[in-house]
């Protein structure tokens, strides 16, 4: 047994009503200026939120874009500073947070995030910015949210097909926690526990979307893929994923859940403990097979086709996913990630 463990930790706070709270964890981390980041989606919540804390709040960004376009996170950090804020506040999905960590990239200021998806970028230092159609990522732990709320009332109107393909990109984090460069018995352990958890919960959120226990067995699961994600580190599978979402502005999450069975049937051979987990965790003997059909089920992409993916632009994205090399456990080249995308373009998995 070998590995590294190093961990920044966040608070957690968790459970149903907790946004209430959150003017309390505001005044727990000092703070007396709050610059609030928020989308339409979330509105609702953080005007609410806003009329909590009260005076507080010194200003409010609305705009957030899928994959943070540098453009629009220096005008926010710009912003940011003009406002004299000491804290960040960002309540959405992963790029209400992502703009909220690139803020803090420039600033330096501390982050308390209340996610209202699966995507799990509250859990991790990893930053993402897109400029000329390429994804830059990076990993800042002054960029790890010092204080996550969840709330899993949040999550209770996020539509079904948001819901279904949030919840795969938090699979994702699972799966390719496993078998990560920097995984550990400990990230092993809770990776397993998260996949089990959104597997048992996403069918019941679409089945029944406001069903407050499987909204928050779901988000429990996020919780853990998020910090699975952030402390083991990405291989492949976010490789391909932050590549296409750069360049060609592909739905993250959607592109994720699209590529998620056909990484894993790539890499089973070559993670066979990984595998393994993943496999008992999900009930199946084949865990490619069965990321797949739980796909299907839920109403989440099975198929770059379906989230938009020009077939012509696989060569191109073959040798941008290999032009850096990536840390995985089979060993990656331009044919085969050509072969990969194509099988996940039409969405056809051969068993493994």
């Amino acid at each position: 047994m070998d590995f590294v463990y190093d961990v920044r930790a966040s608070r957690v706070v968790f459970g149903t009503g907790r946004i209430q709270q959150v003017p309390d964890e505001v005044e727990l981390l000092g703070a007396e200026q709050v610059l609030l980041i928020a989308g339409g989606r979330a509105k609702t919540y953080a005007d609410e939120l806003a009329a909590a804390l009260g005076s507080r709040v010194v200003d409010r960004i609305s705009e957030v874009v899928m994959h943070v376009p540098t453009a629009l996170a220096t005008a926010a950090a710009e912003r940011t500073e003009q406002s004299g804020a000491d804290l960040l506040v960002c309540l959405g999905g992963g790029s209400a947070i992502g703009l909220a960590k690139a803020v803090a990239l420039r600033t330096r200021l501390p982050i308390l995030a209340i996610p209202t998806t699966y995507a799990g970028s509250e859990m991790t230092p990893i930053w993402g910015l897109t400029d000329g159609g390429r994804k830059t990522t990076g990993r800042d732990r002054t960029v790890l949210p010092a204080t996550v709320v969840y709330d899993p009332a949040l999550t209770t109107s996020l539509p079904t097909d948001i819901s279904a393909a949030s919840g795969m990109n938090a699979l994702a984090h699972l799966v390719e926690g496993l078998y990560a460069p920097d995984a550990s018995p400990v990230t092993a352990v809770l990776a397993e526990e998260g996949i089990r958890a959104l597997a048992d919960a996403l069918p019941r959120v679409a089945r029944a979307p406001a069903d407050l226990d499987a909204r928050t067995c779901a988000l429990y699961g996020a919780w853990l893929a998020g910090w699975v994600v952030g402390t083991a580190g990405m291989g492949l599978h976010h490789k391909i994923c932050h590549v296409l979402g750069g360049a060609y502005n592909l739905p993250h999450a959607g592109t994720h859940s699209a590529v998620l069975p056909f990484v894993t049937a790539y890499n089973a051979s070559a993670a066979p403990a990984a595998m393994a987990r993943a496999a008992r965790a999900l009930g199946a003997q084949d865990p490619a097979r069965a990321l797949w059909e739980l796909a299907e089920r839920i109403g989440a992409p099975t198929s770059l086709a379906q989230v938009g993916m020009d077939p012509g632009r696989i060569p191109e994205a073959a040798r941008l996913v290999v032009e850096t090399p990536v840390t995985n456990p089979r060993p990656v080249d331009e044919a085969a990630v050509d072969k990969l995308l194509r099988a996940a373009y039409a969405g056809i998995l051969a068993r493994t």
